[in-house]
């Protein structure tokens, strides 16, 4: 069982600090123990409370009546409510739920939910995508275990590749190509998966090269298999000065491809990009770049 703080419980449920404590003081909804020091911390019931209480407040149900509630009530309000709610509340509730108990069952009544009514791309988007940035954090600091983590991030795994399977390798005209990759010591793959995804739905040709590559092989991969755009993100520290550096490695081998990179350092780091290089920080952005690729051409990049 994990323990958390009252800042690890806000940055999951998105319910304000100061609200849980006026629920847990003024309605004794949650009751967590505290430290020596009167530090509160709160466990994994606790948590799935507070997130399924927040789904039946905004049922229009008051917080006065929810604390009345004995267990039983409890969960069968919250299950006629998840049979019919499609909020995207609702299914992180039901998320998170699926990571504290390492649920399967209850990750895919989620996702198929949440794909039934946004669509599969919105999903992954709105659902999935805010909801690893929560328990990245929370994992970061130790707050949630590795293996809580690797299981829901395989489960994801899991729906990309069935999403890009079924997308169709057409042969005959010659389509640009667009290769996949992350550096030595970088593993996490799932925002690529995505990214893989939609370039193979705008009809690219896709080389996915996977995580942890040394760049000499995409020298020689590009000589075996050229592609017009390559594709690479940065998320581990790698001391100062080195991702300026690695950038202007990548741009000397190949001045004349479009190269896309996205991760955490080049949001923190800001390095200078070459007018070839585009910072890929959403969807959206990398919708647009592959849209600009194909309407403009590599010769004006």
């Amino acid at each position: 069982m994990s323990t958390y703080s009252i800042k690890d419980m806000e940055k999951l449920s998105g319910i304000k600090a100061h609200t849980i404590r006026i629920w847990e003081q003024r309605f004794n909804l949650i009751e967590p123990r505290r430290t020596n020091t009167n530090i509160r911390l709160y466990s994994d019931a606790d948590l799935v409370k507070l997130m399924n209480t927040s789904v039946l407040n905004q049922n229009g149900y008051k917080i006065s009546k929810i604390a009345k509630l004995d267990d039983k009530q409890f969960k069968e309000l919250i299950l006629k409510i998840s049979q019919q709610e499609t909020s995207l509340s609702n299914q992180t509730a039901t998320l998170v739920r699926a990571l504290l108990e390492a649920n399967e069952f209850l990750f895919n009544s989620a996702f198929e939910k949440s794909v039934e009514i946004l669509g599969f791309e919105s999903t992954i988007e709105q659902l999935i995508f805010p909801f690893l940035e929560k328990i990245g954090s929370l994992w970061l600091a130790g707050t949630i275990i590795p293996a809580q983590e690797h299981f829901i991030s395989n489960l994801i795994r899991q729906k990309l590749i069935v999403a890009i399977d079924q997308e169709p390798v057409t042969t005959g005209n010659p389509r640009p190509g667009i290769l996949f990759y992350l550096p030595e010591g970088e593993y996490h793959e799932i925002g690529m998966f995505y990214y893989n995804y939609l370039a193979r739905k705008a009809n690219f040709e896709v080389i996915y090269l996977g995580s942890s590559i040394p760049f000499r092989d995409i020298i020689l991969m590009d000589e075996i298999r050229p592609s017009q755009i390559i594709f690479t993100s940065f998320v581990t520290s790698l001391g100062e000065g080195l991702l300026a550096k690695k950038i202007k490695e990548m741009n000397k081998a190949f001045p004349d491809k479009m190269f896309l990179v996205s991760g955490r350092l080049i949001k923190q780091e800001r390095p200078r990009l070459p007018k070839n290089f585009f910072k890929i920080s959403s969807s959206a952005d990398f919708r647009k770049a592959i849209s600009y690729y194909l309407k403009r051409g590599k010769q004006k990049i």
